[in-house]
């Protein structure tokens, strides 16, 4: 081409007249056999906003330009990424990987084609290169892809990035911490939780709405605070107490039989809410409740079990709208509609904002107040509600006698124990187990376990910590207070019988607070293995005092810290009082109501049937406590 012709061309570019640029060059796509002036023509395009016409410029460019080769295909790639084309962006860009490995612009690129195209494979192939990078958006990216990868140490580098380049956005600060806690980065989190409590000192509880409400209940026991952390995108729509009174107050037609209706999607055996519920779910009176199930649970998590409808009908609400499955509902005419949700992974609470039933209630799956959830009840017990928490809670309370967990005594596993031997248990030495999330292990449990193991010369530390990083940063943890590497024992992932079975080599489970073991308390007192816990402050972490009341043992509530530690000591030098103490769980098993399924069902609907009489006589949802049942004299059941 003529040479004053491509001047005339670089001349109109660097005055921005692209169009002009455009008419000299445009002859050249296609024929040309120099890089210049086909990169000065990509630039015009790109600057005309035609990506896809500036992606050949650049992809032709690149075949006569030698070394620089590599980077013309980076920014054709790019731009056919922006054009939509994303077949041809990975094709281009996937032969780039061989010679550009460590390209973060380069993987940014294909991650987002990846994504569009759903395919999260090939989008894994470049999540290392992303988490390298420095540049904001090339984190933000890595962290949408990771998502909830709890295992994968790139969450935490990621994560950690963002937080050092917006350390003014509580939103990141507060995603940091969460990932931190999976990975016991108790040095990061406790710089993280003192930012914040200096911030919460000041004045300032606005930090406050960028955290999650599952995620402030692992780190905060103080429940006016609770309600502050508002971080859940899942809700669309807040309800008001007009549009809540509205729905109490729509004609309704009452039958003969109360008709509940259970919101999930952990409707299947396996899952820890089932080994609760589903004996309670089996025990409804049929004569006197209609029961149906509003299902969402993912179709491959229900495939073991062979008969759902024992529970109850089943309603699919998969692929509705919230407004789609809250219509399904509404013609259902449900009495009362029970989320076993709140805020947690993979909630649908919304649907309850679109005025579904006129008794709305909150059960089992969030251990607080599901704010801005419109839910007239929460179902407790006198220990993890008291009178002192109502102050906190929009929801009223319905109180059951013994406690608010249910439990299943008829399919949960009781297997015999697994010996000391096989689970590479030391045989003469005192067992702490303590088997909770990693998430829940907060510094301060981690400094009275510490002090225990310290105390308690002869003991080790059993738990149940998955992944080289986690179990670095937590051995480094407990070696930085004073306690030897191989005074920590890590369990291994099992299934969920032998998960029971080896809970029975312990000799005292060690609880986690401000968030106490919930089903995995419930797992050890069934397993035989006493549980020593603090008393808490609100209800995530009062659950496992509930339960231990619930079987007889309120003894093993410690006051305070150090009283928590005085009796995890105090038991580990009296091998007699864990005996004791493992003989009356086993003599109670069949005859305290922890695990008395039919018991706690008669008592729940008890206090379904006093939310029903208040609603048909129209008046506003109160304060209730079911009455107890006559103390049980013979065991409800046996297992063989």
């Amino acid at each position: 081409m003529d040479g004053q012709a491509v001047a005339a061309a670089r001349v109109a570019f660097e005055r921005g007249d692209y169009l002009e640029t455009l008419t000299l060059l445009s002859p050249l796509l296609g024929t040309a056999t120099d890089a210049a002036p086909l990169v000065l023509l990509g630039g015009a395009l790109e600057k005309l906003g035609l990506p896809a016409e500036a992606a050949q410029a650049f992809e032709q460019a690149a075949s006569h330009a030698g070394s620089d080769a590599g980077t013309l295909l980076g920014r054709a790639t790019a731009l056919y990424v922006e054009a939509g084309d994303d077949d041809r962006a990975q094709l281009i860009g996937i032969k780039l990987l061989d010679t550009m490995p460590d390209d973060a612009t380069l993987a940014y690129n294909l991650a987002l084609s990846f994504r569009r195209t759903g395919d999260t494979a090939l989008a894994d192939l470049v999540k290392p290169t992303l988490a390298s990078s420095d540049e904001a958006d090339h984190l933000k990216l890595a962290g949408d892809i990771l998502g909830d990868s709890e295992r994968n140490p790139l969450t935490l580098t990621v994560f950690r990035k963002l937080a050092a380049l917006f350390p003014n956005d509580p939103y990141t600060q507060f995603k940091f911490m969460s990932v931190a806690r999976d990975f016991c980065d108790f040095e990061a989190i406790g710089k993280l939780e003192q930012a914040n409590a200096d911030q919460l000192a000041s004045g300032d509880l606005s930090a406050l709405e960028g955290e999650t409400a599952y995620s402030n209940l692992l780190r905060c026991g103080d429940e006016r605070l609770n309600r502050l952390a508002t971080n859940n995108p899942g809700l669309t729509s807040i309800p008001s107490p007009a549009s809540s009174r509205q729905r109490r107050m729509r004609q309704h037609p009452w039958g003969a039989r109360i008709r509940i209706g259970y919101l999930s999607n952990d409707f299947w055996s396996e899952h820890a809410t089932m080994r609760l519920l589903q004996s309670v779910l089996e025990a409804h009176d049929g004569k006197q409740f209609d029961v149906t199930l509003y299902c969402y649970t993912p179709e491959h998590q229900t495939v073991a079990d062979s008969d759902r409808s024992k529970w109850g009908r089943i309603v699919s609400l998969h692929g509705k709208t919230d407004a789609q499955a809250a219509d399904i509902i509404r013609q259902h005419d449900i009495d009362i509609l029970v989320d076993l949700k709140g805020h947690t992974g993979g909630s649908r609470s919304n649907i309850l904002n679109q005025m579904v039933a006129p008794i709305q209630v909150a059960f089992l799956g969030f251990p607080g107040s599901a704010v801005n959830v419109d839910c007239d009840y929460v179902i407790g017990d006198r220990i993890v509600l008291p009178a002192s928490s109502r102050q906190n809670y929009h929801e009223k309370f319905c109180l059951l006698p013994e406690s608010y967990q249910p439990n299943d005594p008829t399919y949960r596993a009781l297997p015999p124990a697994t010996g000391r031997q096989a689970l590479g248990l030391p045989p003469d030495r005192f067992v702490f187990a303590a088997f909770n999330a990693a998430r829940k292990i907060s510094p301060a449990a981690v400094d009275c376990w510490a002090e225990i193991l310290r105390r308690s010369e002869r003991s080790v530390l059993w738990v149940m910590i998955d992944g080289d990083l986690a179990r670095s940063n937590f051995r480094a943890a407990f070696t930085k207070r004073g306690i030897a590497a191989d005074r920590i024992i890590f369990a291994s992932p099992t299934g969920y019988d032998g998960h029971i079975a080896r809970l029975q080599a312990a000799d005292i489970g060690l609880d986690t607070f401000p968030y106490n073991g919930h089903t995995t308390t419930s797992d050890k007192l069934w397993a035989g293995l006493p549980v020593v816990t603090l008393k808490g402050s609100n209800f995530a972490s009062r659950v496992s005092e509930s339960l231990l009341t619930a079987l007889g043992l309120p003894n093993l509530v410690a006051a305070t810290p150090d009283a928590f530690v005085e009796l995890a000591v105090k038991l580990s030098q009296s091998p007699e009082d864990v005996t004791l103490l493992k003989q009356e769980i086993s003599q109670n098993r069949f005859l305290a109501p922890l695990f008395d399924a039919e018991r706690f069902c008669r008592h729940l609907e008890s206090g379904y049937a006093m939310m029903v009489e208040r609603a048909k006589a129209k008046l506003p949802p109160d304060h209730l406590e079911v009455t107890c049942l006559p103390v049980r004299i013979a065991p409800f059941s046996k297992r063989t």
